[in-house]
């Protein structure tokens, strides 16, 4: 039986949600990859620095992480999802990345070792806590004092068309679904700035920043490609499941995607406009 703190978010990454990111995770990765490279400026790991990724999915940015600290440096990975940490450590096989290690652990409650990282990072894990004031406390009791955060999360749905379009779309199609409360865990939880950095103050942290900024969420496999990854992950797959879809339905909504994201495709497959938030805060 499943408990803890996040015991939804716990059920839902290690149901089948989780193991459709699995199947899909080469797309994701890719669309993710601008947003990756944000997060690791925003880091700035150093040769020989021990860091802790939260919410690690499968593995590409703790692998990101993992080159930058070097050798001489280690990396621990931790998330919910029992499925996405085994593709991760298959990965970490693949590439003998020796100083990575992976755990199945809820960061908001995990007992980490005092003190143990210089670092902790995220790319879009860390908007889904119960009591995100708590989580960040816990995360901090694992740095050293002077230790550092970074991580990325969605600025507001305005500005991201990944998640209106295939809502719209299936919304269309199947009917809405339930809305929940805009600060709740969730995808948008962390696009209040302010917000943010007044949770980051109230776990400890000082110098609290965050910044928004635009980026773009590239395919190289073009508008096709996203469509059938919308399919399985993010909105339209929670309406599909909600609204009980059946393959018909799935066909259409994807049909009508199609047309509404053939306005991004560019040379070099499709690029989908995007904004995330940066922030970065220190250990007092």
């Amino acid at each position: 039986m499943t408990t803890g703190p996040n015991v939804d978010q716990s059920e839902f990454w290690n149901a089948q949600p989780g193991r459709n990111w699995v199947l899909h995770d080469a797309d994701l990765d890719a669309i993710s990859a601008n947003v990756s490279g944000l997060l690791l400026a925003a880091c700035a790991p150093a040769p020989g620095e021990r860091a802790l990724d939260v919410g690690c999915g499968a593995g590409a940015s703790t692998f990101a992480l993992a080159a930058a600290v070097g050798a001489s440096g280690a990396v621990l990975g931790v998330d919910i999802s029992a499925p996405l940490l085994r593709r991760a450590e298959e990965r970490r096989a693949a590439l003998g990345a020796g100083n990575v290690a992976f755990a199945l652990a809820d960061a908001q409650d995990h007992r980490f070792e005092p003190g143990a990282f210089d670092l902790a990072a995220s790319r879009f894990g860390v908007m889904f806590f119960a009591d995100p004031v708590a989580a960040f406390r816990n995360i901090a009791a694992g740095l050293r004092p002077g230790g550092r955060i970074a991580f990325a999360a969605w600025a507001g749905p305005e500005a991201n068309p990944w998640f209106t379009l295939p809502q719209r779309v299936a919304f269309a199609r199947l009917g809405p679904v339930a809305q929940t409360p805009p600060d709740a865990p969730g995808p948008m939880a962390f696009r209040d700035v302010d917000r943010v950095c007044g949770i980051l103050a109230a776990a400890g942290f000082s110098a609290a920043e965050g910044t928004s900024v635009p980026t773009d969420l590239h395919h190289p496999g073009g508008v096709e490609a996203v469509v059938r990854l919308a399919a399985h992950v993010g909105p339209t797959a929670r309406i599909m499941r909600e609204n009980n879809g059946t393959a018909v339905d799935e066909a259409a909504i994807a049909a009508a995607l199609a047309v509404e994201l053939a306005q991004f495709r560019s040379d070099d497959g499709v690029r989908i406009p995007a904004r995330v938030n940066i922030f970065t805060a220190l250990r007092e």
